[in-house]
């Protein structure tokens, strides 16, 4: 068995399955709207709408971070898929989600929130939770779940 800190060679997580290590942090601001994980919700998408987004991806798919990103906003994660699929380039993307997003986007506000997540209470016992199904509990370093993820896919060794 591979050290739960390493990423491991099959490209499997013993917690939760396939691992995509191509898609981008949950850190990463898009460039148009400087929103942290839309980036990678975008990314699942273009792998879902291919028919390549693994099992263990499709049942968090909308959910979760996913989920709280379009709940800040006001859409519903279908208006976002559908930019995706009707779109063919960056820019037509970056036109299509501003025109469905609030003219407000309120960034520091989802910044914030996305990186405090799992740091309450209640989310440090579901964190801690996560942390022991991985192998991960005397991780100092995984205090979110952004760095949970980020850790699952091999961006935190």
């Amino acid at each position: 068995m591979t050290s739960p800190s390493a990423p491991r060679p099959d490209g499997f997580s013993e917690a939760t399955g396939e691992i995509c290590y191509d898609l981008p942090s949950a850190y990463i601001p898009h460039p148009a709207t400087g929103l942290l994980h839309l980036p990678r919700f975008l990314a699942k998408i273009r792998k879902h709408l291919k028919g390549e987004l693994p099992k263990s991806y499709q049942r968090n798919f909308c959910k979760g971070f996913d989920r709280f990103l379009c709940l800040h906003l006001g859409v519903d994660p279908e208006q976002v898929i559908a930019c995706v699929r009707e779109t063919q380039t960056e820019a037509e993307l970056d036109v299509r989600l501003k025109a469905i997003f609030p003219a407000d986007l309120r960034v520091a506000v989802w910044n914030r929130e996305l990186v405090q997540k799992g740091m309450s209470p209640m989310g440090r016992e579901a964190l801690d939770s996560a942390k022991s199904k991985m192998g991960a509990e005397q991780r100092t370093d995984v205090i979110s779940f952004a760095d949970m993820i980020d850790f699952d896919e091999g961006r935190i060794l």
